[in-house]
């Protein structure tokens, strides 16, 4: 792989860390501005929908921007963001910096992926797009243990203070390695890209990632009460199981990518698949602590399988300009699908079946999520189109 994905990868490292380390650190903030843990909680809401709102947005405003520029700015947002997190005097002006922040994390995420495709040969596209979600991956294994150790010893604000550092370095690398690229004019029709992503396989492609991430949400929002309150792990086990998922999501994110440069479509299909099949499966595991530690492992592997396919798909389905926008949009997607997830967790819980049935009852939202890209391939048949085929190049 060329420098210039290593140097997109720690820009995804940086955004990983910040996305998540918050979840380490909510008793902390909380206890400093006199918030409840739940309200401390919506600053993970509200950074969601900062992506959701800013993937699309960003990516609009700077089209004809060239792409390069775009990731610098996008790194200069984020590390103001970080910065004005570790200032932030209120409770509300954190939440909005923290928003501030995620405006840049669908963007990069979406025009970086862009950007990765155009750096290796056609037949390696999906492989550079998982190579780049690695920092992300790794933001789980070892960044957010970090920041969330850091900010228990020095305080919350240390942790920002090192992601900002971070997002300096990220800014530095970037500059250096990435490509320089010429202006976009043909990029200069926001209208003409909207209509791109209006299109039914566009918006198929979309629809499908929201619903097999949904299925992700539904469990691993509620991972720790399934493994002390269900399983029967003490708390402190908790956090070395979470280690096990973290090299699920490395493997499982290299390995799709992989099989996504041979044969995409079939990749989108059995990764979604196997992740069905994962989550119904972990309903038994988790009545033996053994295979509940191998199953949230094997749940990180399909869960990240997922998603470099279909990044690589939706992009193929986009075209020419609209590229960077319907990736961008994709990055939103998989937000909203934790998002989504996360709630119909919730409500499985409280007035569903309950906590301990919530795995087979989030193993539909992949099936479901395989039926619409069906619908989609037959779509694209009826119409002619040869983006059904099964190979690396659709």
């Amino acid at each position: 792989m060329p420098i210039a994905l290593y140097a997109l990868t720690a820009g995804a490292f940086g955004i990983g860390v910040t996305e998540f380390v918050i979840m380490g650190l909510l008793l902390e903030v909380g206890a400093e501005f006199g918030v409840s843990i739940p309200t401390a909680g919506w600053l993970i809401s509200g950074y969601a929908l900062g992506v959701v709102i800013g993937a699309p947005l960003l990516t609009a405003i700077t089209a004809p921007w060239p792409r390069k520029k775009v990731l610098l700015g996008l790194m200069i947002i984020f590390t103001v963001g970080n910065l004005a997190c570790a200032f932030a005097p209120t409770y509300g002006l954190l939440m909005a910096a923290r928003v501030l922040t995620a405006f840049a994390h669908g963007s990069f995420f979406g025009v970086g992926a862009v950007v990765a495709t155009g750096l290796v040969a056609p037949d390696k596209r999906a492989s550079a797009i998982a190579f780049m979600f690695t920092g992300l991956t790794v933001a789980n294994i070892l960044g957010v243990p970090f920041g969330t150790w850091l900010g228990m010893a020095f305080g919350w604000r240390a942790t920002f203070w090192a992601v900002t550092g971070v997002g300096l370095l990220a800014l530095v690398v970037i500059a250096r390695f990435v490509p320089q690229d010429k202006g976009r004019p043909d990029a200069g029709d926001w209208r003409a890209d909207m209509r791109a992503m209006a299109r039914r396989p566009v918006l198929l492609g979309l629809l499908t990632t929201v619903l097999g991430y949904a299925g992700v949400f539904m469990v691993f929002t509620y991972i720790a009460p399934l493994l002390t309150q269900v399983v029967g792990f003490k708390d402190t086990a908790v956090s070395p199981i979470l280690l096990i998922f973290g090299l699920g999501l490395v493997a499982g994110n290299l390995l799709g990518g992989r099989l996504a440069d041979r044969y995409l479509v079939a990749t989108v299909l059995g990764s979604l698949t196997m992740l069905a099949v994962v989550l119904g499966l972990m309903t038994f595991a988790l009545h033996s602590r053994v295979w509940a530690v191998v199953f949230v492992g094997l749940l990180g592997a399909s869960a990240f399988a997922t998603v470099s396919p279909l990044q690589m798909w939706v992009l193929n389905k986009a075209q020419g300009a609209g590229q960077s926008l319907a990736s961008s949009f994709n990055i939103a997607a998989f937000n909203l699908g934790n998002a989504l997830g996360a709630w119909l967790g919730g409500v499985a819980i409280a007035q569903g079946p309950g906590l301990a049935a919530i795995t087979w009852v989030a193993a539909l939202m992949p099936l479901v999520a395989v039926c619409v890209a069906m619908a989609a391939i037959r779509l694209e048949r009826s119409n002619g189109m040869p983006s059904i085929s099964l190979s690396a190049t659709q």
